[in-house]
Formats: structure tokens, C-alpha cells, sequence
């Protein structure tokens, strides 16, 4: 069995791998704008070798993201039987995770 972190033998820690790859895919910069990134932090990596690393750790990171965020959009539908002008209609609501209404649909049947 092979315990080397993936990171192994590359010139930085995982912990700037990592966020490199993380600023790139989380906030669609460009090669450059992550390289400034690290330079204001004093970290010196040229544009390529981010590139590099985005290439070779990206499609996880872009994964776990995906993932991330597809989990961030979940609603709840409510179903209410109501009464207008005598008739019974049903009133679904999509509520977000805050209990904030998003979306309101009356009809006079029940379906999917």
C-alpha cells in the first residue's frame, strides 16, 4: 500500500497546493490572478506551475465543489389543500433552507 500524500514531491506544501487550486476553480480566476493571489500573501509561484497543479489536483477539487454546492440548493415543497370559491385546489409552495417562500403554484388537480 502506498501512504504518500498525492502532494508528494512537489516544491510546495499541500496546504498552498491546496488553496492555489481552491482560489482557481472556487472563484473562476485566471493562472495570473491566483499567482497575485499567492504574491500578496509573499508566496512565489509562477502562473505555469499553477497551471500545472490545477491541472493535476483540479478535477477533485472541482468535484468535491460541485458536490458542495449541489447540496447548498435543496428545497422543501409543501403541499396545502385550499378552498377558492368552493373548489378545492392544492397551493404548492418550494421553500428554501431560511423558510423563504421561492416559488407558489395553485392548480385545481393533484399530479406529479
Amino acid at each position: 500500500k502506498n501512504d504518500r500524500s498525492p502532494h508528494y514531491g512537489y516544491r510546495f506544501p499541500p496546504e498552498i497546493i491546496s488553496y492555489a487550486v481552491w482560489a482557481y476553480h472556487r472563484f473562476c480566476l485566471s493562472f495570473r490572478d491566483v499567482e497575485d493571489l499567492l504574491a500578496e500573501r509573499g508566496i512565489t509561484v509562477s502562473y505555469e506551475a499553477i497551471r500545472i497543479l490545477c491541472q493535476k489536483f483540479g478535477p477533485d477539487y472541482a468535484r468535491r465543489l460541485k458536490r458542495r454546492q449541489a447540496g447548498l440548493a435543496m428545497l422543501d415543497l409543501d403541499e396545502v389543500f385550499i378552498r377558492i370559491n368552493g373548489q378545492q385546489q392544492y397551493l404548492w409552495r418550494a421553500v428554501d433552507e431560511d423558510g423563504d417562500v421561492i416559488d407558489i403554484l395553485v392548480q385545481p388537480r393533484r399530479d406529479q
